[in-house]
């Protein structure tokens, strides 16, 4: 592994370390949510409320804004200096925040209509339809906090700094624990308290950012233009790479939709399996993303092909070796997870069973769902956005068709099943465009064999304890440690330059 992809891991092992955090906090979220809410009415109704402006999240904040920002500031700010670069940013948050505010008022006054086109079949029950919308009222402007946390993460990363936009999620965890607790103990209804708590999370996520843009020398006091030529440049990129960048939300925007004319809970049980497959992929496919992405940005500037080509099979490499054992954890010990995890107060044994079934679905898409985005931001990084919609664009027809096939069969489990199929499909288009373009496969057939060797065999490890009373739950971390034992023995410099990057990490302290 060269000098750049060894950065590029220390740099996963920073935003991995940090989202670890966040992520169980979102456990200790998801643990509380279910007891306070369940799997019932309201359940589905926020859900569905907080999907919405969660998708455009996905579009806005951390999707083709991110992957069009950092492209576009890192060479304005090589060839034009810092001072241009700056004023480049401010230029684009004049913009975000025009346009998305606009969105928010349509959304506000056309809550009902828009919560029937996500939702049709909330429309056989009018109190559902209704007690959706309220709650779409009170949700939907959290996407102008969020979208603007977005781009103070570009910004960051643009500038070598990955901890602080890694740790802001947190603050939407502890919000959201916040809010269901004392909904809860207050006797409110606590949907709605959910709803307040996910707003207030968005201005505590921005605020949070402020101190460390501030210390590396970012102001938003100064010129800022609306015809900014940088920021024109960077809407080229961004405007057709929104279907691109978030194919797999909207996915789940679709098995929203068909779920919406299943059973009453149904959107409920592919919301908490959903939340715990973005674990494994929030705290290592994410990570490794965001931080290849400016050195892949800066390579494609300057013409450096074959480093290039080394990043991106690096990133594909680091991905596939954390997915592949968290996809094989994941469907080993389903049941047991879902009812330690969730199975207590209103979310019950029928509940539980129903997100285990779905969390096997979703599961076995996982190691797609993590190499999508490292592919994509080779697309973006190479200034073509053509492709990933394009190809985008086809495996949400492939999930549309699919889905409503498998849900005659599987009912939600289907849906969760289609999206899977259709992420695999998106990897292996993207795959195959991005070998014409650079003339070899981005990734090797032998790490990957190797990877699903161990990972199969810690999988079946950990499947014949899934039976246990808790003993399962105990042997997680020896699991773990067979996986990486298996690793080395199979010759993958993953394990050890994972096991380095985070040691060194663990003796820094966070802000450095």
């Amino acid at each position: 592994m060269n000098a750049e992809s060894r950065h590029i891991a220390r740099r996963a092992a920073t935003v991995a370390g940090a989202t670890l955090v966040s992520r169980v906090l979102g456990f200790v979220r998801d643990l509380i949510t279910a007891f306070a809410l369940g799997a019932g009415l309201f359940a589905d109704a926020f859900f569905v409320a907080f999907r919405i402006p969660n998708l455009l999240r996905s579009l806005f904040a951390e999707g083709s804004l991110t992957m069009a920002f950092i492209p576009t500031f890192s060479r304005v700010r090589t060839e034009e200096g810092e001072a241009r670069a700056q004023e480049m940013a401010r230029s684009v948050l004049a913009w975000l925040v025009s346009i998305l505010l606009a969105i928010t008022v349509l959304a506000l006054i056309f809550a009902p209509q828009l919560t029937g086109l996500i939702a049709p079949g909330f429309a056989r029950e009018p109190e559902l339809l209704a007690v959706t919308a309220n709650l779409l009222r009170i949700c939907f402007p959290f996407i102008v906090f969020i979208s603007a946390v977005g781009l103070c993460m570009g910004i960051l990363n643009a500038m070598d700094h990955f901890f602080a936009p890694a740790f802001a999620p947190c603050l939407l965890n502890v919000g959201f624990i916040a809010a269901a607790s004392l909904g809860w103990y207050m006797g409110w209804n606590v949907a709605y308290a959910l709803a307040w708590g996910v707003l207030a999370s968005g201005l505590a996520q921005w605020l949070f950012q402020q101190p460390f843009l501030k210390r590396l020398g970012f102001s938003w006091r100064g010129p800022w233009r609306w015809l900014d030529p940088a920021v024109l440049r960077m809407g080229r990129l961004m405007l057709p790479s929104v279907l691109g960048s978030a194919v797999y939300q909207i996915n789940l925007l679709l098995g929203t939709l068909l779920a919406s004319f299943l059973p009453v809970g149904s959107i409920s049980y592919l919301y908490y399996a959903d939340r715990l497959v973005q674990f494994p992929v929030g705290v290592f496919g994410l990570a490794v993303s965001t931080a290849a992405l400016p050195s892949l940005s800066r390579l494609a500037a300057s013409g450096q092909m074959d480093e290039f080509q080394g990043v991106i099979r690096s990133s594909m490499r680091l991905s596939l070796f954390i997915s592949l054992p968290a996809m094989a954890g994941l469907i080993a010990l389903a049941a047991p997870l879902i009812g330690l995890l969730f199975g207590r107060g209103a979310f019950g044994p029928q509940a539980v069973a129903a997100t285990s079934s779905a969390l096997v679905a979703y599961g076995v898409g996982l190691p797609a769902i993590a190499l999508v985005r490292p592919l994509v931001g080779a697309f973006y990084a190479l200034e073509n956005t053509r492709v990933p919609v394009a190809v985008a664009a086809f495996c949400v027809g492939v999930n549309i068709v699919l889905g409503y096939v498998l849900m005659q069969f599987m009912a939600h489990a289907g849906l969760a099943l289609a999206v899977s199929i259709a992420s695999y499909a998106n990897v292996g288009l993207l795959s195959w465009l991005l070998r014409r373009r650079l003339g070899r496969w981005p990734m090797a057939l032998s790490p990957t064999l190797k990877c699903a060797a161990a990972s199969l065999l810690m999988g079946l490890g950990a499947w014949a304890t899934a039976g246990t009373q808790y003993v399962w739950a105990v042997l997680i971390p020896v699991w773990a440690v067979a996986y990486f034992g298996l690793a080395r023995a199979f010759g993958l410099s993953e394990a050890r330059q994972l096991a380095e990057a985070l040691g060194r990490r663990l003796r820094r302290k966070p802000a450095a």
